[in-house]
């Protein structure tokens, strides 16, 4: 497996477990019976302001998720694998590691900054990969 292709299970993993740190909360809050429903209607209770930033860190991770899942499959599957292209896989998923916390604890304005990184290593890839 390349090295791209291993921080992209990881980042993987990483999504199942910020699906874990919001939605054990979640339930707590918001009670089994909302969050079993089909959710027809606003709940009933709100989130705390954790809690609806672990949701939202999760929900962005989703996004970054695929813009990287499309620069890693095009690295790989175009054998463009390069030193470069590694680094960018590794910042990115670190980015997104420490993006969690910095989401989740509101910090401005690193939690931008972090993002970025994670923004710009995966259009890094994308780049290397058409020279």
């Amino acid at each position: 497996m390349t090295p791209e292709l291993t921080a992209l299970t990881l980042a993987a993993l990483l999504q199942v477990a910020q699906f874990a740190l919001f939605a054990v909360p979640a339930n707590r809050e918001l009670g089994v019976g909302y969050t079993s429903s089909a959710r027809d209607r606003p709940p009933s209770r709100q989130m705390s302001p954790v809690t609806a930033r672990l949701q939202r860190a999760m929900n962005n991770h989703f996004e970054g998720l695929i813009l990287f899942t499309i620069a890693v499959l095009v690295v790989t599957l175009s054998s463009q694998s390069t030193a470069t292209t590694q680094f960018a896989a590794w910042a990115y998923l670190a980015a997104r590691i420490a993006y969690v916390p910095a989401y989740a604890f509101g910090w401005r304005p690193w939690r931008s900054v972090i993002w970025s990184v994670g923004f710009f290593a995966t259009l890094t890839m994308l780049i290397a990969a058409l020279l």
